[in-house]
């Protein structure tokens, strides 16, 4: 559903608007609702009737449930769940909309060495991050390398639209599809003659022009402590897609060891180092997603070298004694609202 509510208007602006003959400035339309299992929040800007709101509504609502209905691994009868579920060698006519995704994981998955595998399902599974819940127990060194042999990315052969794979491997898109329904409903808009908007889904966004003020949309950076929630910095954000990865949020403890979402694809098991999240600015949001989360599984000094070789925007919040520290590649400077701190390294 969609709540409007005009912008807000200082003292000083009202005064000028009223000289100018009382213009209003383009009114913030919001829709929201829940999605892949969390919830999106669209923000749009401009003078719009009540058809063409209800046609912005249903714009984002058929993207975001076309994916879903694509993607998810938690619908037994969603496309990416048949592919799954088809013999080893059998080819597998993908919509282009899974494929394009699928080409794209591929692609970063060749560029970190395999730190984005969409193919660590059955680890993700094994370790109650995916469909099932968490385990009654730690699984034991056999049955993390039961799962870890069916982690292979490059066991996929895609080919136009028709995608196999040469062994029992489990696609997960998790890392990357969230992304990819925030590029879809930009897409939406874009079509529908929006040029001021803000899309949010599970905290990846994307955004469009300024707002009617012409500043910058201004997006915070979420301090990774998972009992509150705080800024750690503002970006300063027009056209493009920004995208966090962390381990704070969703994790599980056991025996006194805490065990995070994000799992390794060279191990099985996951991370343990001290890089507590990881923040990408992309042209898209589907690949700041991808990118976000092959940072976080390589960590603070392979992450930082990927991300300053390919002239990846990232910053980086790590985990010290003393608390956390941060530190932003070359490209990173551009988002920032402020000049960084004493205390954030480059």
């Amino acid at each position: 559903m969609y709540r409007a509510g005009p912008a807000w208007i200082g003292l000083v602006l009202f005064a000028l608007l009223v000289l100018a003959g009382c213009e209003q400035p383009p009114q913030a339309h919001r829709f929201e609702g829940p999605i892949f299992g969390t919830g999106y929040h669209v923000t749009v800007y401009g003078d719009f009737n009540e058809r063409q709101l209800k046609s912005i509504e249903e714009g984002i609502e058929t993207a975001l449930h076309k994916v879903d209905r694509l993607m998810s691994t938690y619908k037994p009868d969603s496309e990416l769940s048949r592919f799954n579920a088809a013999p080893v060698g059998e080819p597998f006519e993908l919509s282009p909309a899974t494929a394009q995704v699928i080409a794209k994981a591929i692609k970063i998955g060749d560029l970190s060495n395999g730190a984005f595998d969409v193919t660590i399902g059955s680890a993700v599974n094994l370790w109650g991050f995916g469909p099932k819940m968490h385990p009654e127990e730690v699984p034991s060194d056999d049955e993390v390398a039961q799962a870890l042999a069916k982690v292979d990315y490059q066991a996929l052969k895609l080919k136009g639209n028709r995608l196999l794979k040469t062994k029992p491997v489990y696609v997960d898109l998790s890392g990357i599809a969230k992304g990819f329904g925030v590029d879809q409903v930009a897409a939406r808009l874009d079509a529908l003659g929006v040029t001021s908007y803000l899309v949010e889904v599970g905290g990846e966004i994307r955004t469009r022009g300024t707002k009617p003020n012409g500043e910058p949309w201004r997006i915070a950076v979420e301090k990774p402590v998972s009992r509150e929630r705080s800024v750690q910095r503002v970006l300063e954000l027009e056209d493009v897609a920004v995208a966090t990865s962390g381990d704070y949020r969703n994790y599980y403890e056991e025996g006194g060891r805490r065990y995070s979402h994000t799992i390794d694809p060279r191990t099985g098991r996951p991370i343990t180092h001290h890089l507590a999240s990881v923040t990408v600015v992309a042209q898209r949001c589907s690949t700041a997603d991808a990118l976000a989360t092959a940072l976080e599984v390589l960590g603070p000094k392979k992450g930082m070298a990927l991300a300053n070789r390919e002239d990846i925007a990232a910053y980086f919040i790590v985990k010290t004694d003393e608390g956390f520290k941060t530190e932003l590649s070359e490209a990173f400077h551009t988002y920032l609202a402020d000049e960084p701190s004493e205390g954030e390294k480059q």
